[in-house]
């Protein structure tokens, strides 16, 4: 049997985080827990909600950070150490202010990007060598005090269609890299989402 896989959507927990910019990690992996029937509980132990999930022969976790996003190498290096699961079953999903809206791109490694989220994983793990997926939330501004009012903004009428087909094109590209690896998921799912899909789920 495959080792058990983790897949960690960052965002910031509280009421007044809940559907920002910021938190279309968390978005992701609710959508993953509403197709496959998954139940959240609080960890305490790992500061973290999480969900026993199957996918097929699979099985893994999801993982929704409670500690804050630029604290999130706390609680899924926890989730990694506890559950041992190995740096190649690790999937990391956040958001990028430097992609338009809708556009997705997955990678198997690499930097930050100045992601904070990330970078605090990449701290925490001593490694860059794991899956992230990227969801593009647009940028209006390149000053980074504006900046970080735009990611602690919610997407507006105009956007919300888009960002919502981001989430589930996301949650599918999750699912293809779970059945099919990595490079099958880049090359199906990388891009905006108004592309046509080749089919409708990665299964």
């Amino acid at each position: 049997m495959d080792a058990p896989f983790l897949v960690a959507g960052l965002g910031n927990p509280g009421a007044e985080y809940a559907q920002t910019r910021h938190n279309v990690g968390f978005q992701v992996v609710e959508c993953l827990a509403r197709r496959w029937g998954c139940a959240w509980e609080e960890s305490r132990r790992l500061r973290a909600r999480m969900a026993r999930a199957v996918y097929g022969e699979q099985r893994g976790w999801l993982c929704e950070p409670l500690t804050y996003m630029n604290l999130s190498g706390e609680a899924v290096g926890a989730a990694l150490d506890y559950y041992q699961v190995p740096l190649t079953r690790l999937l990391v999903i956040v958001d990028d202010a430097d992609l338009p809206l809708g556009v997705l791109r997955l990678r198997p490694e690499g930097s930050s990007g100045g992601h904070h989220g990330l970078e605090s994983i990449q701290n925490r793990l001593g490694s860059t060598a794991f899956a992230r997926l990227r969801v593009g939330i647009g940028r209006q501004t390149a000053q980074p005090r504006e900046l970080v009012g735009h990611v602690l903004s919610r997407f507006g009428p105009e956007e919300k269609g888009l960002a919502d087909k981001a989430v589930e094109r996301a949650a599918c590209q999750v699912e293809c890299w779970l059945a099919a690896g990595v490079q099958a998921a880049m090359n199906q799912f990388n891009g905006p989402v108004e592309r046509p899909l080749n089919q409708e789920n990665a299964e």
